[in-house]
């Protein structure tokens, strides 16, 4: 088995995202599915996490065609499904009906190039 990122795609509202940084993206869902409680006595509970919120993160090179799109959707707020797909061994795929760029990209220029990173709230999830 191999890993190759080129076998990575991404699309925010239909648009597929290129100019790809080195850390590409990274899914987090923000809560634990479940939690536990332990009574006094040793007795235990578990309960259900209904939240399915999750983050994903993505970061690109400043040069990125689609920053300013991302950057766009930040600050009208427009809601856009979301897929995240891993072509490679073994395939993924996490995908979203409804999400929004929660801010655009901080900025910083310095005597290089600096990344442009992207918290993308998504408020449905299925992962394959």
């Amino acid at each position: 088995m191999q890993y190759d990122p080129m076998d990575l795609t991404v699309t925010v509202g239909g648009v597929y995202i290129t100019g790809f940084s080195e850390d590409l993206a990274e899914w987090e869902k923000d809560e634990d599915s479940k939690t536990a409680k332990v009574g006094a006595q040793g007795d235990v509970i578990t309960s259900k996490v209904n939240n399915p919120l999750a983050t994903l993160t993505i970061t690109l090179l400043s040069s990125s065609p689609q920053v300013a799109y991302l950057d766009k959707l930040a600050v009208t707020g427009e809601e856009v499904p979301v897929s995240v797909i891993y072509n490679g061994d073994p395939k993924e795929s996490i995908t979203s009906t409804r999400a929004f760029v929660k801010k655009p990209a901080t900025r910083t220029y310095g005597n290089e190039a600096e990344d442009r990173e992207y918290e993308i709230q998504m408020l449905d999830h299925t992962i394959i």
